[in-house]
């Protein structure tokens, strides 16, 4: 969307200032009194400030939304990203309670052999 604006903006600036040249060198050109000339040149350039001040407003505007906008979706992807990290710790607290699960049975066994062993052996329980 930016790269599409620029264009349009590099020729309303042009066309502005092209304008603003035109307009300054028609009066010059005029043939009109000193009093005529200062009035012209003062009335173009109240229109010209005008015209500034319209487009600034236009473009403001556009900035305007165009900062909503991204704030929107930066607020969406933080909603995502909460999402996939809530998800992410929930799987990784089931496979730890998966692995300790599975180690406490690992030595619930290791230590059912080693008291198996430890009958009939005193010292064999030691060993496994």
């Amino acid at each position: 969307m930016e790269e599409q604006e620029k264009p349009q903006c590099h020729f309303r600036m042009g066309l502005l200032i092209g304008c603003a040249v035109g307009a300054l060198v028609g009066i010059l050109f005029a043939a009109k009194s000193g009093k005529e000339l200062r009035s012209d040149i003062k009335e173009k350039v109240s229109e010209t400030v005008k015209n500034a001040g319209d487009i600034y407003t236009d473009y403001s505007t556009k900035a305007k939304a165009i900062f909503e906008e991204a704030k929107y979706q930066a607020k969406e992807l933080k909603q995502d990203a909460d999402r996939h990290l809530s998800e992410a710790r929930q799987k990784a607290n089931e496979i730890l309670a998966s692995t300790e699960g599975k180690s406490a049975a690992a030595s619930k066994k290791k230590g059912d052999a080693g008291e198996a062993a430890e009958a009939l052996h005193p010292l064999a329980g030691n060993i496994v």
